[in-house]
Formats: structure tokens, C-alpha cells, sequence
């Protein structure tokens, strides 16, 4: 059977493909660089007692890490230590919110679109006061307004192998009830969050692999939360 799909109609269909294909890359990459024009903020929430100690310290390495990514990312860091947030009771929810009704908007934001949570770790798991946290959330399930925004975890230890991991994944556990995007650190070390060893009297900076871990992480929202804000755009 004959056919009039010559070399030349190819060569033309050809360079029409090239051209669409183009001009959808030139799209997204003008998506990105549109979303990138517009500020966005990562916040880190310190759920440790002790104000200014190890978890802050972590914290303070994975937001300058977000900060590094684009010149258009805030960050803030939130210290819970010395508020005054109560235990959670659902038949009550407002009850014993205290100082938490100051961080409502905060989170809520919609500039807001990395947070990342940092928990020392008590007997392999969150603190006390990252739990009565992540409970008074319960608020933002109401009209899921923490829905899409970027979460990562970050744990302190007292040894290598102290519970980081399995206090992350409870933490992450709460995180994904609020349909938030929950990522760990990001390559090299690339596991479920930053776990970082608390060996030396406080002094964190000298855990080499966890500083790593708290890196990676702090990147990882950042280039997580500019992808989603580019497409959501």
C-alpha cells in the first residue's frame, strides 16, 4: 500500500514535536522561577523544655539549610519551651490550648509552606510537650489548613542509636492525619529524618553525621516546598 508520509512531512512533524515540547519545558520553568519570585516561609518548632539547647541548635542548622536553597525562603524558629500548652482534652479542645492559640495563625499561614518539628527524644520517643503540640493540632483538622504544606522531622538523642527513628516516625505519624507532605533528609544520608547524637555536654555541632542529617533535611523541605508552591501557582 502506498504511503504519502514522506521525509519531508516527517522532518516537519518532527520539528513540531520539538517545538511543543520546548515550549512545555519553557512553561514550567517559567512556573518555577514565578512561584521562586514569591516569598514563602519555613518554620522549625523546638518542642524541647530546654530552651536554646540541642533541638534548637539542630533546628537553627536545618532552616539555615532551607535558607540556602532559594533567596526567597524565610525562616523562623519557634521555641516552645516556657509556654504554657496543656494537655489536650477532646470534650474540652480550647481548654488547655494557652499559649498554642498564639501559633494558630502562625502555622496556618499560607505563606507558610515548610514546617519542621524537632523533638528531643525521651524514652524512644517525643517529649511531653511536642505531644501536647502535635494534640491542640486537632484544630487544623477542622478545615485541614496545614493540608499540602511541607513537614519534616528532626529527633535529638542521647546515644547513636537513642530512639531518633522511632520517635520521628510517631511524630510523622500525627503529620500525615493533618494531610500535610511529610519528607525525610534528603540524599546522601536520605533515611526518615534528621537523628541527630547528643555526645557531647550540649554541644551537637560535633555530631558530624547528624549536623549532615539536619542539613539535608532543612534542603529537602525547602526543595519540596518550592516544587509544590510552583505547581500550585
Amino acid at each position: 500500500m502506498r504511503t504519502d508520509f514522506t521525509r519531508r512531512k516527517f522532518v516537519e512533524a518532527a520539528g513540531v514535536a520539538i517545538v511543543a515540547g520546548t515550549a512545555t519545558a519553557t512553561a514550567s520553568a517559567q512556573a518555577m522561577a514565578k512561584a521562586r519570585a514569591k516569598t514563602i516561609r519555613i518554620i522549625g518548632v523546638c518542642c524541647s523544655p530546654r530552651k536554646g539547647k540541642t533541638t534548637s541548635s539542630s533546628l537553627k542548622v536545618s532552616l539555615e539549610a532551607a535558607a540556602d536553597v532559594d533567596p526567597n525562603i524565610e525562616i523562623e524558629l519557634i521555641e516552645l519551651a516556657g509556654m504554657n500548652i496543656g494537655v489536650f482534652d477532646p470534650a474540652k479542645p480550647t481548654a488547655g490550648q494557652g499559649d498554642f492559640k498564639k501559633l494558630i495563625p502562625v502555622l496556618s499561614d499560607p505563606k507558610v509552606a515548610g514546617i519542621i518539628i524537632g523533638s528531643p527524644v525521651y524514652f524512644s520517643n517525643m517529649s511531653s510537650l511536642c505531644k501536647a503540640f502535635l494534640d491542640h493540632c486537632m484544630v487544623f483538622r477542622k478545615n485541614f489548613a496545614l493540608s499540602g504544606k511541607v513537614a519534616g522531622v528532626l529527633a535529638v538523642g542521647g546515644a547513636r542509636n537513642g530512639g531518633q527513628e522511632l520517635t520521628i516516625q510517631s511524630i510523622q505519624a500525627a503529620l500525615y492525619c493533618q494531610e500535610m507532605t511529610v519528607v525525610g533528609d534528603g540524599k546522601p544520608t536520605g533515611h526518615t529524618g534528621a537523628t541527630v547524637w547528643n555526645q557531647s555536654k550540649d554541644d551537637v555541632i560535633t555530631d558530624e553525621f547528624g549536623m549532615a542529617t539536619a542539613r539535608n533535611l532543612g534542603r529537602r523541605v525547602a526543595e519540596v516546598a518550592l516544587q509544590l508552591t510552583a505547581i500550585a501557582r
